[in-house]
């Protein structure tokens, strides 16, 4: 579990292709330190096991489900990733409960600058935008943000300079494609609101 503030940013040093999927070695010294074999990270808020550890450099295998859903055949040896480590008990909750399972890419149609911040519009897959409120949140390539406009194909969000300068979101430009996880929770009450749907038509038409 993440809280979609990132704590880290790596380098991708090495990409390759595996009968598994693609093999992700990433440069970060600050979160190397803490990682072992088998630990999860956050990597551009796609959850990964960490495969080896040599150093200040750690590797992660991303498979083709994870490939299918994200941006990572887009990383190249130099792409900027953010990086997050797993929520421990004893923290904080700054961000909101980030899973690290993403829902799919969304593209970047607009990016208008603001005093002191920019606002995004983000272009949402078909069949999200119900799980999206105004004031709610959405993690975007790992980071916690709130939702301030919701549209019927596109959501707008707003990026203070500290998260500009903090992660990667300050390098993206409009048609870059940036990977979503939307709420847990509104996913739960989506899946239950629908399940209940088909009962209570037929109440209202007096059948059993």
């Amino acid at each position: 579990m993440f809280t979609g503030l990132v704590s880290d940013i790596g380098k991708v040093v090495l990409v390759s292709r595996t009968r598994e999927g693609k093999k992700l070695l990433i440069e970060a010294r600050k979160s190397a330190r803490e990682l072992r074999k088998g630990d999860s990270v956050s990597l551009n808020g796609a959850c990964q096991t960490v495969i080896s550890k040599n150093g200040s450099q750690f590797a992660v295998l991303a498979m083709p489900e994870t490939l299918k859903r994200t941006n990572f055949d887009m990383l190249l040896p130099g792409s900027r990733v953010n990086l997050e480590l797993p929520l421990k008990l004893s923290d904080r909750l700054g961000g909101h409960f980030v899973t690290g399972h993403i829902d799919d890419k969304v593209r970047l149609l607009k990016a208008v600058g603001k005093k002191g911040g920019v606002a995004w519009w983000l272009e949402l897959p078909k069949g999200f935008s119900e799980l999206v409120v105004e004031k709610g949140s959405v993690a975007i390539d790992g980071i916690s943000l709130t939702v301030a406009v919701v549209g019927s194909d596109r959501i707008k969000v707003a990026l203070i300079p500290h998260t500009l300068q903090a992660t990667t979101l300050g390098e993206k430009k409009a048609g870059d494609y940036l990977n979503a996880e939307f709420d847990l929770l509104g996913k739960y009450i989506n899946q239950m609101t629908r399940a209940r749907r088909p009962v209570d038509v037929r109440k209202k038409r007096g059948q059993k």
